[in-house]
Protein backbone atom coordinates (compact mmCIF):
# COMPACT_ATOMS: atom_id res chain seq x y z
CA UNK A 1 0.00 0.00 0.00
CA UNK A 2 1.17 3.52 -0.69
CA UNK A 3 2.36 5.73 2.08
CA UNK A 4 -0.27 8.16 3.19
CA UNK A 5 0.32 11.62 1.83
CA UNK A 6 -2.71 13.40 3.18
CA UNK A 7 -4.51 14.60 0.06
CA UNK A 8 -2.41 12.53 -2.37
CA UNK A 9 -4.82 9.73 -3.22
CA UNK A 10 -5.10 9.45 -7.01
CA UNK A 11 -2.70 8.70 -9.82
CA UNK A 12 -2.69 12.35 -10.89
CA UNK A 13 -1.63 13.42 -7.41
CA UNK A 14 1.04 10.77 -7.04
CA UNK A 15 2.75 11.34 -10.38
CA UNK A 16 2.41 15.10 -10.68
CA UNK A 17 2.15 16.42 -7.11
CA UNK A 18 4.48 19.19 -5.87
CA UNK A 19 7.81 17.98 -4.58
CA UNK A 20 7.97 17.50 -0.82
CA UNK A 21 10.22 20.22 0.69
CA UNK A 22 12.83 17.90 2.19
CA UNK A 23 13.33 16.11 -1.14
CA UNK A 24 14.37 19.17 -3.15
CA UNK A 25 18.12 18.59 -2.85
CA UNK A 26 18.01 14.97 -4.00
CA UNK A 27 15.60 15.81 -6.82
CA UNK A 28 17.91 18.54 -8.11
CA UNK A 29 20.89 16.21 -7.92
CA UNK A 30 19.21 13.43 -9.89
CA UNK A 31 17.55 15.59 -12.55
CA UNK A 32 20.74 17.58 -13.11
CA UNK A 33 22.61 14.36 -13.68
CA UNK A 34 20.17 13.39 -16.43
CA UNK A 35 19.49 16.72 -18.15
CA UNK A 36 22.72 18.69 -17.67
CA UNK A 37 25.40 16.06 -17.28
CA UNK A 38 23.70 13.74 -19.76
CA UNK A 39 24.33 10.72 -17.55
CA UNK A 40 21.88 7.95 -16.88
CA UNK A 41 20.79 7.08 -13.37
CA UNK A 42 22.08 3.89 -11.73
CA UNK A 43 20.52 0.70 -13.01
CA UNK A 44 18.90 -0.09 -9.65
CA UNK A 45 17.85 2.34 -6.91
CA UNK A 46 16.47 1.65 -3.46
CA UNK A 47 14.06 3.98 -1.65
CA UNK A 48 14.03 2.71 1.92
CA UNK A 49 13.01 3.85 5.36
CA UNK A 50 10.06 4.11 7.70
CA UNK A 51 6.59 4.86 6.43
CA UNK A 52 5.65 8.52 6.28
CA UNK A 53 8.95 9.86 4.89
CA UNK A 54 7.53 10.28 1.39
CA UNK A 55 9.70 7.74 -0.39
CA UNK A 56 6.87 6.43 -2.55
CA UNK A 57 5.79 9.94 -3.50
CA UNK A 58 9.37 10.62 -4.62
CA UNK A 59 9.66 7.42 -6.66
CA UNK A 60 6.32 7.82 -8.48
CA UNK A 61 7.19 11.43 -9.27
CA UNK A 62 10.64 10.47 -10.56
CA UNK A 63 9.19 7.67 -12.68
CA UNK A 64 6.78 10.12 -14.33
CA UNK A 65 9.58 12.61 -14.99
CA UNK A 66 11.96 10.02 -16.47
CA UNK A 67 9.27 8.79 -18.85
CA UNK A 68 7.98 12.29 -19.72
CA UNK A 69 8.53 13.30 -23.36
CA UNK A 70 9.10 16.93 -22.25
CA UNK A 71 11.40 16.34 -19.29
CA UNK A 72 14.29 18.42 -20.64
CA UNK A 73 12.10 21.51 -20.53
CA UNK A 74 10.41 20.52 -17.25
CA UNK A 75 13.21 19.89 -14.72
CA UNK A 76 10.89 20.35 -11.75
CA UNK A 77 8.60 17.44 -12.69
CA UNK A 78 6.71 15.67 -15.47
CA UNK A 79 4.71 17.93 -17.78
CA UNK A 80 1.45 16.02 -17.12
CA UNK A 81 0.36 16.73 -20.71
CA UNK A 82 2.41 14.60 -23.11
CA UNK A 83 1.44 11.15 -24.38
CA UNK A 84 3.62 9.43 -21.80
CA UNK A 85 2.00 11.29 -18.92
CA UNK A 86 -1.45 10.46 -20.26
CA UNK A 87 -0.49 6.78 -20.40
CA UNK A 88 0.54 6.96 -16.76
CA UNK A 89 -2.78 8.53 -15.86
CA UNK A 90 -4.64 5.69 -17.53
CA UNK A 91 -2.38 2.99 -16.09
CA UNK A 92 -1.44 1.72 -19.56
CA UNK A 93 2.15 2.90 -20.02
CA UNK A 94 3.95 0.32 -22.19
CA UNK A 95 7.35 1.15 -20.66
CA UNK A 96 6.34 0.87 -17.00
CA UNK A 97 5.73 -2.17 -14.81
CA UNK A 98 4.95 -2.42 -11.09
CA UNK A 99 5.03 -5.26 -8.58
CA UNK A 100 2.91 -6.09 -6.70
CA UNK A 101 -0.05 -4.92 -8.77
CA UNK A 102 -1.80 -3.65 -5.63
CA UNK A 103 0.85 -0.90 -5.47
CA UNK A 104 0.02 0.60 -8.87
CA UNK A 105 -1.42 4.13 -8.49
CA UNK A 106 -4.98 4.23 -9.83
CA UNK A 107 -6.90 6.94 -11.59
CA UNK A 108 -9.33 9.18 -9.75
CA UNK A 109 -12.26 7.39 -11.36
CA UNK A 110 -11.00 3.96 -10.36
CA UNK A 111 -10.31 5.19 -6.84
CA UNK A 112 -13.88 6.47 -6.51
CA UNK A 113 -15.31 3.21 -7.81
CA UNK A 114 -13.11 1.19 -5.49
CA UNK A 115 -14.14 3.23 -2.47
CA UNK A 116 -17.81 2.95 -3.38
CA UNK A 117 -17.70 -0.82 -3.82
CA UNK A 118 -15.84 -1.41 -0.57
CA UNK A 119 -17.72 0.98 1.71
CA UNK A 120 -20.42 -1.55 2.63
CA UNK A 121 -17.89 -4.07 3.91
CA UNK A 122 -15.42 -1.74 5.59
CA UNK A 123 -15.03 -3.82 8.73
CA UNK A 124 -13.71 -6.97 7.05
CA UNK A 125 -12.02 -5.60 3.98
CA UNK A 126 -10.11 -2.92 5.85
CA UNK A 127 -8.48 -5.70 7.84
CA UNK A 128 -7.59 -7.58 4.69
CA UNK A 129 -6.21 -4.53 2.88
CA UNK A 130 -2.91 -4.79 4.69
CA UNK A 131 -2.70 -8.57 4.47
CA UNK A 132 0.89 -9.39 3.61
CA UNK A 133 -0.20 -12.08 1.17
CA UNK A 134 -1.48 -9.35 -1.15
CA UNK A 135 1.97 -7.76 -1.14
CA UNK A 136 4.06 -10.90 -1.64
CA UNK A 137 6.33 -10.87 -4.68
CA UNK A 138 6.86 -14.44 -5.84
CA UNK A 139 9.40 -15.98 -8.18
CA UNK A 140 6.81 -16.28 -10.96
CA UNK A 141 6.19 -12.52 -10.69
CA UNK A 142 9.89 -11.81 -11.25
CA UNK A 143 10.07 -14.28 -14.13
CA UNK A 144 7.08 -12.63 -15.75
CA UNK A 145 9.08 -9.37 -15.86
CA UNK A 146 11.94 -10.89 -17.83
CA UNK A 147 10.46 -10.27 -21.32
CA UNK A 148 9.79 -6.64 -20.38
CA UNK A 149 13.32 -6.14 -19.01
CA UNK A 150 15.23 -7.95 -21.74
CA UNK A 151 13.36 -6.77 -24.84
CA UNK A 152 15.95 -4.92 -26.86
CA UNK A 153 15.62 -1.62 -28.69
CA UNK A 154 12.47 -0.50 -26.90
CA UNK A 155 13.80 2.69 -25.31
CA UNK A 156 13.64 3.57 -21.63
CA UNK A 157 11.87 1.00 -19.45
CA UNK A 158 11.15 1.28 -15.72
CA UNK A 159 10.08 -1.31 -13.20
CA UNK A 160 9.07 -0.53 -9.61
CA UNK A 161 9.15 -3.25 -6.96
CA UNK A 162 7.18 -1.90 -4.03
CA UNK A 163 7.37 -3.59 -0.61
CA UNK A 164 10.58 -5.23 -1.83
CA UNK A 165 11.10 -6.85 1.56
CA UNK A 166 8.05 -9.00 0.73
CA UNK A 167 9.94 -10.87 -1.98
CA UNK A 168 10.24 -14.57 -1.33
CA UNK A 169 13.76 -16.01 -1.23
CA UNK A 170 13.23 -17.53 -4.65
CA UNK A 171 11.99 -14.21 -6.04
CA UNK A 172 14.98 -12.34 -4.59
CA UNK A 173 17.38 -14.85 -6.12
CA UNK A 174 15.65 -14.50 -9.48
CA UNK A 175 15.96 -10.72 -9.24
CA UNK A 176 19.70 -11.02 -8.56
CA UNK A 177 20.30 -12.11 -12.16
CA UNK A 178 18.74 -8.90 -13.44
CA UNK A 179 20.74 -6.81 -10.98
CA UNK A 180 23.98 -8.56 -11.96
CA UNK A 181 23.33 -8.14 -15.69
CA UNK A 182 22.14 -4.53 -16.17
CA UNK A 183 20.27 -3.86 -19.38
CA UNK A 184 20.66 -0.59 -21.28
CA UNK A 185 17.88 1.92 -20.55
CA UNK A 186 16.26 -0.30 -17.93
CA UNK A 187 15.84 1.11 -14.42
CA UNK A 188 14.67 -0.81 -11.38
CA UNK A 189 13.28 1.02 -8.34
CA UNK A 190 12.96 -0.97 -5.13
CA UNK A 191 10.84 0.49 -2.31
CA UNK A 192 11.00 -0.92 1.20
CA UNK A 193 9.60 0.01 4.60
CA UNK A 194 11.87 -2.60 6.22
CA UNK A 195 15.20 -2.67 4.34
CA UNK A 196 16.76 -4.85 7.06
CA UNK A 197 14.61 -7.69 5.70
CA UNK A 198 16.15 -7.45 2.23
CA UNK A 199 18.80 -9.98 1.33
CA UNK A 200 22.33 -8.54 1.71
CA UNK A 201 23.06 -9.62 -1.87
CA UNK A 202 20.15 -7.46 -3.06
CA UNK A 203 21.19 -4.42 -1.01
CA UNK A 204 24.78 -4.67 -2.23
CA UNK A 205 23.66 -4.32 -5.84
CA UNK A 206 21.43 -1.27 -5.54
CA UNK A 207 22.17 2.37 -4.76
CA UNK A 208 20.10 3.82 -1.93
CA UNK A 209 18.36 7.14 -2.39
CA UNK A 210 19.07 9.65 0.39
CA UNK A 211 15.50 10.10 1.56
CA UNK A 212 15.72 9.37 5.27
CA UNK A 213 17.07 12.63 6.69
CA UNK A 214 14.53 15.37 7.38
CA UNK A 215 15.42 18.48 9.34
CA UNK A 216 13.06 18.88 12.33
CA UNK A 217 12.24 22.48 11.43
CA UNK A 218 11.30 21.44 7.88
CA UNK A 219 9.08 18.66 9.18
CA UNK A 220 7.38 21.00 11.65
CA UNK A 221 6.73 23.68 9.02
CA UNK A 222 5.29 21.16 6.57
CA UNK A 223 3.00 19.43 9.09
CA UNK A 224 1.80 22.80 10.40
CA UNK A 225 1.04 24.02 6.89
CA UNK A 226 -0.89 20.89 5.87
CA UNK A 227 -2.88 20.49 9.07
CA UNK A 228 -3.61 24.20 9.24
CA UNK A 229 -5.44 23.93 5.94
CA UNK A 230 -7.33 20.73 6.69
CA UNK A 231 -8.39 20.80 10.35
CA UNK A 232 -9.33 23.30 13.04
CA UNK A 233 -6.26 25.47 13.67
CA UNK A 234 -7.14 25.71 17.36
CA UNK A 235 -6.58 21.97 17.68
CA UNK A 236 -3.17 22.07 16.04
CA UNK A 237 -0.95 24.29 18.14
CA UNK A 238 2.82 24.09 18.33
CA UNK A 239 2.78 21.54 21.16
CA UNK A 240 0.29 19.37 19.28
CA UNK A 241 2.44 19.45 16.14
CA UNK A 242 5.57 18.54 18.06
CA UNK A 243 3.74 15.67 19.74
CA UNK A 244 2.50 14.33 16.41
CA UNK A 245 5.97 14.44 14.87
CA UNK A 246 7.52 12.75 17.90
CA UNK A 247 4.89 10.00 17.83
CA UNK A 248 5.57 9.54 14.11
CA UNK A 249 9.33 9.24 14.72
CA UNK A 250 9.99 12.39 12.72
CA UNK A 251 8.11 11.28 9.59
CA UNK A 252 5.96 14.24 8.43
CA UNK A 253 3.46 12.28 6.34
CA UNK A 254 2.94 9.80 9.16
CA UNK A 255 2.35 12.70 11.56
CA UNK A 256 -0.30 14.14 9.23
CA UNK A 257 -1.98 10.76 8.81
CA UNK A 258 -1.99 10.34 12.59
CA UNK A 259 -3.70 13.69 13.14
CA UNK A 260 -6.30 12.87 10.50
CA UNK A 261 -6.96 9.34 11.75
CA UNK A 262 -10.55 8.98 13.04
CA UNK A 263 -9.32 7.47 16.30
CA UNK A 264 -6.73 10.09 17.26
CA UNK A 265 -9.30 12.45 18.81
CA UNK A 266 -10.73 9.59 20.89
CA UNK A 267 -7.69 8.85 23.04
CA UNK A 268 -9.12 10.48 26.17
CA UNK A 269 -12.39 8.64 25.55
CA UNK A 270 -10.46 5.36 25.45
CA UNK A 271 -9.07 6.14 28.90
CA UNK A 272 -12.55 6.93 30.22
CA UNK A 273 -13.86 3.62 28.89
CA UNK A 274 -10.92 1.70 30.35
CA UNK A 275 -11.46 3.23 33.78
CA UNK A 276 -15.22 2.62 33.65
CA UNK A 277 -14.70 -1.02 32.69
CA UNK A 278 -12.01 -1.59 35.30
CA UNK A 279 -14.17 -0.12 38.09
CA UNK A 280 -17.28 -2.02 37.00
CA UNK A 281 -19.23 1.17 36.26
CA UNK A 282 -19.80 0.03 32.69
CA UNK A 283 -20.35 -3.42 31.22
CA UNK A 284 -18.18 -4.73 28.44
CA UNK A 285 -21.28 -5.30 26.29
CA UNK A 286 -22.37 -1.66 26.64
CA UNK A 287 -18.83 -0.45 25.92
CA UNK A 288 -18.63 -2.67 22.85
CA UNK A 289 -21.97 -1.45 21.50
CA UNK A 290 -20.89 2.16 22.02
CA UNK A 291 -17.48 1.86 20.36
CA UNK A 292 -18.84 -0.02 17.37
CA UNK A 293 -20.65 3.21 16.51
CA UNK A 294 -17.49 5.27 16.94
CA UNK A 295 -14.72 3.38 15.12
CA UNK A 296 -14.14 0.32 13.00
CA UNK A 297 -12.47 -2.51 14.87
CA UNK A 298 -9.19 -1.90 13.03
CA UNK A 299 -9.24 1.75 14.08
CA UNK A 300 -9.95 0.76 17.69
CA UNK A 301 -7.02 -1.66 17.60
CA UNK A 302 -4.72 1.09 16.29
CA UNK A 303 -5.90 3.38 19.08
CA UNK A 304 -5.37 0.68 21.70
CA UNK A 305 -1.87 -0.08 20.44
CA UNK A 306 -0.88 3.56 20.86
CA UNK A 307 -2.28 3.66 24.39
CA UNK A 308 -0.37 0.50 25.33
CA UNK A 309 2.82 1.97 23.90
CA UNK A 310 2.61 4.91 26.28
CA UNK A 311 1.64 2.63 29.16
CA UNK A 312 4.81 0.64 28.59
CA UNK A 313 6.89 3.81 28.47
CA UNK A 314 5.47 5.12 31.73
CA UNK A 315 5.87 1.76 33.47
CA UNK A 316 9.55 1.82 32.48
CA UNK A 317 9.98 5.30 33.90
CA UNK A 318 10.10 7.01 30.49
CA UNK A 319 8.15 10.12 29.54
CA UNK A 320 4.80 9.67 27.86
CA UNK A 321 4.58 10.58 24.19
CA UNK A 322 1.07 11.94 24.72
CA UNK A 323 1.18 15.06 26.84
CA UNK A 324 -2.40 16.14 26.12
CA UNK A 325 -4.23 13.35 27.96
CA UNK A 326 -4.13 12.27 31.60
CA UNK A 327 -2.63 8.78 31.24
CA UNK A 328 0.25 9.71 33.53
CA UNK A 329 -2.13 10.78 36.31
CA UNK A 330 -4.13 7.56 36.01
CA UNK A 331 -1.04 5.38 36.23
CA UNK A 332 0.08 7.21 39.36
CA UNK A 333 -2.94 5.80 41.19
CA UNK A 334 -3.20 2.50 39.35
CA UNK A 335 -0.50 0.82 37.28
CA UNK A 336 -1.42 -2.38 35.43
CA UNK A 337 0.97 -5.31 35.68
CA UNK A 338 3.37 -5.79 32.79
CA UNK A 339 1.87 -9.23 32.21
CA UNK A 340 -1.61 -7.69 31.87
CA UNK A 341 -0.36 -5.18 29.32
CA UNK A 342 1.28 -7.94 27.28
CA UNK A 343 -1.83 -10.11 27.49
CA UNK A 344 -3.99 -7.34 26.08
CA UNK A 345 -1.37 -6.56 23.41
CA UNK A 346 -1.46 -10.21 22.35
CA UNK A 347 -5.24 -10.06 22.19
CA UNK A 348 -5.01 -7.11 19.80
CA UNK A 349 -2.71 -9.10 17.53
CA UNK A 350 -4.97 -12.14 17.68
CA UNK A 351 -7.93 -9.96 16.77
CA UNK A 352 -6.13 -8.77 13.63
CA UNK A 353 -5.58 -12.37 12.58
CA UNK A 354 -9.16 -13.33 13.38
CA UNK A 355 -10.51 -10.46 11.28
CA UNK A 356 -8.51 -11.69 8.30
CA UNK A 357 -10.27 -15.02 8.78
CA UNK A 358 -13.70 -13.38 8.52
CA UNK A 359 -14.53 -13.21 12.23
CA UNK A 360 -17.35 -10.68 12.66
CA UNK A 361 -16.37 -7.26 13.94
CA UNK A 362 -18.93 -7.41 16.77
CA UNK A 363 -17.41 -10.59 18.18
CA UNK A 364 -13.92 -9.10 18.03
CA UNK A 365 -15.11 -5.91 19.74
CA UNK A 366 -16.95 -7.85 22.48
CA UNK A 367 -13.87 -9.94 23.24
CA UNK A 368 -11.52 -6.96 23.40
CA UNK A 369 -13.81 -5.04 25.74
CA UNK A 370 -14.03 -8.02 28.06
CA UNK A 371 -10.24 -8.20 28.19
CA UNK A 372 -9.80 -4.43 28.52
CA UNK A 373 -11.78 -4.62 31.75
CA UNK A 374 -9.01 -6.73 33.27
CA UNK A 375 -6.12 -4.52 32.16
Amino acid sequence: MMESTGALDTADDIYFAPLLPWQQGLWTQLTKRVTVQQQSLPHALLAAGMQGMGKRAFVWRLVAWLLCRQRDSHPSGACAQCESCQWLRSGTHPSFQTLPLISMPVSAENTANKEKSSSTAKDKKSAKATNNSALKIKVDDIRALQPFIYQGGQGLRICVLDHAEQMTIAAANALLKTLEEPQAQVHLFLISDSPAQLLPTIKSRVQQLALQTIEPAVATDYVTQVLGSTVNREAVGTAAIEQLIQMANGAPLAAIALAQAPWYSKRALWLTTWQALRSGKRSSVAASDYWQKQLSIIEFIQLSELMLLDMRRLCLGLAALQKDINLSAILESYQPASSAIETFANSLQQSKIALQQNVQEKFAYDKLMQELAYL
